[in-house]
């Protein structure tokens, strides 16, 4: 299972990733200190971090063509482990009716935030596989909306919206970079668009969320469903362009639910000013970019499932950053989004350091030497 390709990781990307991943470390401990008046969240995230870092590490030695040949399984299992959460506590764990946990005593495992990348992993080689068909008009796109299908079913059950935004959205990207028609593209994710927003009319808080947050001006409108982004935009005015320091920001008292994970943006605009939001955008921006590059790099060597991979993980990545800075801006209504190796979050914060680690491989797989490389996919 495990073969050495010769060359290290790119520093500068492991060096980016990981100073993300510090600068989210003490961020989160200031939220969740300043939120529970407990250090018992920032000793569960550096377990996690610690965790994710030794799986990331044992990735980096794990070729591409380990995941093409057990893609299907690890599709199988992440489906199985999405059904397992509707069975009754303690396995089954509901927080605020939603059902998305597996209850492990000392860790809430989710499986929504697995299939993110097995869903990756299984596509890549699905585009593989079906290449002859996805040139077929509409045979490729039917296979992937069973695919599809198999997981957004479960994930709308619990019920998950985001998750199934996400893994929908990331998976149809892939689709498209791997040339599949413009005109069938439009059509099957119309259709899906159009069986989305039916489904969201049938769940009645999630339509008023989105109907009062644009009903009327923000600042104007009593809702509760604004209080969140009203405070979230007064912690990062108060920030100004310097902040008001590490551990000085008042919001994450009482005032903002969820500081340490979806709304954790807020907090670094507060504490850490216009600057520590550039910080993390521009350093995020770097990672993405350079993994899009990795992708490309990939393909040039005809290592197409490699490049798939590397091009999916890109861009869940950037959707779910993008998705969770929109919000804390008050672009967006709130929703269960962790900012990628920043917010407090076991399952999210290891999937996404193996993806990275996945991304590192990739690229220490494009540059080691021809006759090793020819056996890579």
């Amino acid at each position: 299972m495990f073969e050495k390709t010769g060359q290290l990781p790119d520093k500068n990307l492991l060096f980016a990733i990981l100073t993300l991943l510090t600068f989210g470390w003490m961020l989160s401990f200031s939220a969740s200190l300043g939120h529970f008046s407990s250090y018992a969240y920032f000793i569960k995230q550096t377990i996690f971090i610690l965790l994710g870092l030794s799986l990331g590490y044992t990735v980096l030695k794990i070729p591409l063509f380990f995941y093409k040949n057990h893609s299907k399984l690890f599709f199988i299992i992440t489906l199985i482990c999405l059904a397992l959460v509707f069975l009754p506590e303690p396995i089954g764990k509901t927080v605020k009716g939603s059902t998305r946990w597996i209850n492990f005593v000392l860790f809430k495992f989710q499986p929504s935030e697995m299939m993110k990348l097995v869903m990756i992993l299984f596509m890549a080689g699905f585009l593989v596989r079906q290449e002859k068909d996805l040139r077929k008009p509409y045979m490729g796109f039917i296979k992937t909306l069973i695919i599809i299908g198999a997981s957004s079913l479960l994930l709308l059950l619990e019920p998950d919206i985001g998750a199934t935004f996400i893994i929908s959205a990331t998976a149809f990207a892939m689709l498209l970079t791997a040339g599949v028609y413009l005109k069938q593209l439009f059509i099957v994710g119309a259709s899906v668009v159009s069986v989305f927003i039916v489904i969201l009319f049938q769940i009645p808080n999630r339509v008023e969320r989105l109907t009062s947050f644009w009903r009327e001006d923000l600042w104007l409108n009593k809702s509760e469903k604004v209080w969140q982004t009203k405070q979230a935009l007064i912690g990062i005015a108060r920030g100004d362009w310097t902040g008001v320091g590490l551990g000085n920001g008042i919001q994450k008292y009482t005032k903002l639910p969820e500081p340490h994970t979806d709304m954790i943006f807020a907090i670094i605009g507060e504490e850490t000013g216009i600057v520590g939001m550039l910080f993390v955008l521009f350093t995020f921006a770097y990672i993405v970019l350079k993994g899009f590059k990795i992708a490309k790099d990939a393909l040039k060597n005809n290592r197409k499932y490699s490049s798939y991979v590397g091009f999916g993980i890109c861009t869940w990545l950037s959707m779910q950053f993008s998705v969770n800075i929109a919000m804390n801006l008050g672009l967006i209504p709130p929703k269960g989004f962790t900012l990628p190796l920043i917010s407090y979050g076991g399952s999210s914060m290891i999937f996404a350091l193996i993806s990275l680690a996945i991304l590192l491989r990739i690229d220490m797989e494009n540059r080691c030497e021809y006759s090793k490389q020819k056996h890579y996919v």
